[in-house]
C-alpha cells in the first residue's frame, strides 16, 4: 500500500498506462483503415474503449477495484451511446436533402388527395342522374346513406386492425373519447333529412344559389370557434368563391331541349328560407366540430373515424327503419351505377377525415366549389347538357380564389 501512494510509483503507472493506450490507439486505427467493421473485433468494441477510459481515470484516483466498476459503467454507457455519437452530418453531398424530398412527396400525394376528392364530389349528381328511371331513383336514398357509413366504419377497422396493438390501443379509449363523435353524426343526418323536407318549400334552383351560404357560415365558424384569423385577402377569396356558385347554379348550365315553354319557377317561401339558412348552419357547425375533435384528441385517425362511423351507422339506420315504406326491400333498386355511388361516397367520407384531420374546413370548401366544375363537364358529357359562355366566369373566379387563399 505504500508503495501505490509513493509519488514515483503513481507517475511509472502513469507512464505505462500512457504507452498502453497509445497501442491500443494506434491498433484501432489501423483496423479502421484496414476496413474492419465495427463489433468485428474486441479491440474495435465501443465497451472496450469506454472500459479503459473509465478504469485509467478511477485508477489513477483510487483502487483498482474501483478502477473496474467505473470502467464497467463507462463502457455500457459508451456502448449503449456509441451509434449516436459518430453520426456526422453529410456535408457536400451531391444528393437532394431528405426533408425536403419528403415536403415533394408530401405535396404530391396532399394534390392527388385534392384532385381524387374533386372528381368524386363533382361524379355524385351526373351518377346519380344515371340511375333514374321516370325521373324518379329506383333505390332508397336512406338505404345507401346506412351502406355508405357501413362500408366507411368497416374500412377504419381493418386499418385499425392493420396498424396491431389493438388491446393496448382500445384498452386506452375511453367511451368519453368516443362520445364527442356522436353530434357530427346527429348534425350529418339532421341536414340530410331537411334537404329532403326543404324541397316543398323552394325551387332546386334556389336551393343551389341559398345553398352558398354554407361558405360564409363555415368560415364565420371556422374564425370564431377554432381562434383562426384570416387575412382580409382571404376573406375576399371566400367572396370569390361564393360568387362563383351563385354564378354556377344560375347560368352555368342549359338542358339542350329547353325552349321557352320549358322555363320552371322561381319560387322560396319564409320556411324555405329559414330551413335552408339553418342547413348553411348546420354544415357549417358539422364541419368545424369534426375539426376540433379530430385535431384536438391524439389518437390514429383510423379509430376516430371508427368512433364517427359507428354513431353514423347507428343514426342513419334508425332514420331509414322509421322513413322507410314496408313494401321495399333494403338493396331494391341497385344497379352497377349505384354501387359506385356507394364505392364513392365511401372513398369520399375517408378522404376528407384526412382533410379535416391534417388540413382544414376551408380546403373542403374549396374541393366542394372546385367540384361545381368537374359536375358542369360530366353534366354535358354524359346528360347532354349544353354548357354556356357564362360557364367561364366561376372557373375563373375559383381560380382567383384559389390564388387569394393560399
Amino acid at each position: 500500500m505504500a508503495n501505490d501512494k509513493d509519488p514515483l510509483n503513481q507517475l511509472k503507472n502513469l507512464a505505462q498506462l500512457k504507452d498502453q493506450l497509445e497501442d491500443l490507439q494506434r491498433r484501432v486505427e489501423s483496423e479502421v483503415q484496414a476496413g474492419v467493421p465495427q463489433g468485428g473485433s474486441l479491440l474495435a468494441s465501443p465497451f472496450l474503449k469506454g472500459f479503459l477510459a473509465g478504469y485509467v481515470v478511477a485508477r489513477l484516483r483510487a483502487s483498482a477495484v474501483l478502477g473496474v466498476a467505473m470502467g464497467t459503467l463507462t463502457g455500457m454507457y459508451v456502448a449503449q451511446n456509441y451509434q449516436k455519437m459518430i453520426i456526422i452530418e453529410n456535408v457536400g453531398s451531391d444528393e437532394p436533402d431528405p426533408p425536403h424530398r419528403r415536403r415533394l412527396l408530401q405535396t404530391a400525394l396532399w394534390a392527388v388527395l385534392l384532385v381524387l376528392l374533386v372528381l368524386i364530389y363533382g361524379s355524385h349528381a351526373p351518377l346519380i342522374a344515371l340511375t333514374k328511371s321516370s325521373g324518379h331513383v329506383p333505390f332508397s336514398p336512406s338505404s345507401c346513406v346506412v351502406l355508405i357509413e357501413f362500408i366507411k366504419l368497416l374500412l377504419s377497422l381493418c386499418t385499425v386492425l392493420a396498424t396491431g396493438n389493438v388491446r393496448a390501443l382500445w384498452a386506452s379509449v375511453s367511451w368519453m373519447a368516443a362520445a364527442p363523435y356522436a353530434v357530427p353524426a346527429l348534425f350529418y343526418a339532421f341536414n340530410n333529412n331537411l334537404v329532403v323536407v326543404m324541397q316543398a318549400y323552394m325551387d332546386p334552383s334556389s336551393f343551389q344559389v341559398l345553398s352558398n351560404l354554407k361558405i360564409a357560415s363555415t368560415a364565420l365558424l371556422y374564425t370564431s370557434c377554432l381562434g383562426r384569423r384570416l387575412r382580409p385577402t382571404q376573406w375576399l377569396a371566400l367572396g370569390f368563391l361564393m360568387g362563383a356558385g351563385v354564378c354556377h347554379s344560375y347560368s352555368s348550365l342549359d338542358p339542350e331541349d329547353q325552349d321557352g315553354e320549358g322555363e320552371r319557377e322561381v319560387h322560396i317561401t319564409t320556411w324555405g328560407l329559414l330551413m335552408v339558412l339553418a342547413y348553411c348552419i348546420v354544415s357549417g357547425l358539422a364541419a368545424v366540430y369534426t375539426e376540433r375533435v379530430l385535431k384536438t384528441q391524439h389518437l390514429p385517425l383510423s379509430l376516430q373515424n371508427s368512433f364517427l362511423y359507428t354513431f353514423g351507422v347507428g343514426i342513419n339506420l334508425a332514420s331509414h327503419v322509421y322513413s322507410s315504406s314496408g313494401g321495399r326491400a333494403f338493396l331494391e333498386g341497385y344497379s352497377a351505377a349505384v354501387w359506385v355511388i356507394v364505392a364513392g361516397q365511401a372513398a369520399n367520407g375517408l378522404l376528407m377525415s384526412v382533410v379535416m384531420k391534417h388540413g382544414s374546413g376551408i380546403t373542403r370548401l374549396f374541393v366542394i366549389s372546385s367540384a361545381m366544375l368537374v359536375n358542369s363537364v360530366l353534366s354535358w358529357g354524359l346528360l347532354g347538357l349544353r354548357l354556356t359562355p357564362f360557364f367561364l366566369l366561376p372557373v375563373l373566379m375559383i381560380g382567383v380564389a384559389v390564388h387569394l387563399y393560399y
